[in-house]
């Protein structure tokens, strides 16, 4: 039996264990996993010693995550996968707003913020007021929606970064009042680097790509009866929103993001100058379209 035979048989053999599997969508799941995997060990004739440092990055990946952070979001992220199957999945409804990544630093801990409170911590950032309407795709406002939002400090960092974190800061969860409104201070994004001390970050220094992301806050709005909507508000004008390190950006989501420089403005806002608005609102379609 030549080399090709013993592959060839080796790849069926692989499928045909998966014939009992009681759930259709798994078993052709792992079939067209298997069959994809093999063909790519054939067509680069994988060595045992590249398949045993990908077995090594993969072990590494997994050992630098905890609590909050998740390298495996961050390596389906920077190789394109999270936002394929965003593409794959989205099937948006016209005129609803587009979706992007979730990215590796949402947390489940985020404080409860009344309308026009505040989500970061005090020096923070530049202030930022943000604003806007949550509304259906047919113009009618969703009442009591709940929003997370999260974005990275002044200095390009989530709060989880930090090793002294006592709880969350630039991170909130909201609800729009009666007419689907919302607002909430923040502080304004900038450029950041996403974690490179990992695997992920050797990754991408072996392939000579660069790790920077476009500033930017993530909202996560998910009413009842309505399709969930995870997306991010990216800075009009940034220098990453071409080159992402997660390949994210919509132009859809491209807002600007306005520079105030008037002393008195910021007095009646309580903050100091320079500070930003962002105004911008979301549509959402609903589950299922009414008769």
């Amino acid at each position: 039996m030549d080399d090709s035979v013993t592959a060839a048989w080796l790849t069926k053999a692989v499928v045909d264990s998966a014939g009992a599997a009681r759930d259709g969508r798994t078993r052709a799941l792992f079939t067209k996993l298997i069959e994809h995997l093999h063909a790519f060990v054939r067509e680069v004739e994988l060595t045992p010693q590249e398949w045993m440092s990908a077995i090594e990055f993969l072990t590494a990946t997994g050992k630098k995550c905890d609590d909050f952070r998740q390298e495996f979001i961050l390596l389906s992220d920077t190789t394109g996968i999270s936002m394929l199957v965003d593409a794959l999945a989205s099937g948006r409804a016209s005129g609803s707003t587009e979706s992007t990544v979730l990215g590796p630093f949402f947390t489940l801990d985020a404080h409860d913020v009344a309308a026009g409170g505040t989500i970061a911590k005090e020096g923070s950032g530049y202030p930022l007021f943000v604003s806007g309407h949550v509304r259906d795709t047919l113009g009618r406002p969703i009442a009591n929606a709940p929003i997370d939002v999260w974005e990275t400090d002044g200095t390009g960092t989530y709060d989880v970064q930090y090793a002294d974190r006592l709880g969350p800061d630039c991170r909130g969860r909201l609800r729009t009042d009666a007419q689907g409104a919302f607002r909430f201070r923040g502080v304004l994004p900038v450029s950041y680097s996403i974690p490179s001390d990992g695997p992920v970050g050797a990754m991408l220094s072996a392939l000579g790509r660069h790790s920077m992301r476009p500033a930017h806050v993530h909202f996560k709005i998910e009413p009842d009866g309505y399709v969930p909507l995870t997306t991010a508000i990216y800075v009009k004008g940034d220098p990453y929103l071409e080159a992402d390190a997660v390949f994210s950006v919509k132009p859809s989501l491209v807002s600007d993001y306005r520079r105030h420089e008037g002393a008195g403005e910021a007095a009646e806002r309580g903050c100091s100058v320079p500070f930003y608005t962002l105004e911008r609102d979301f549509v959402l379609a609903p589950v299922s379209v009414p008769a």
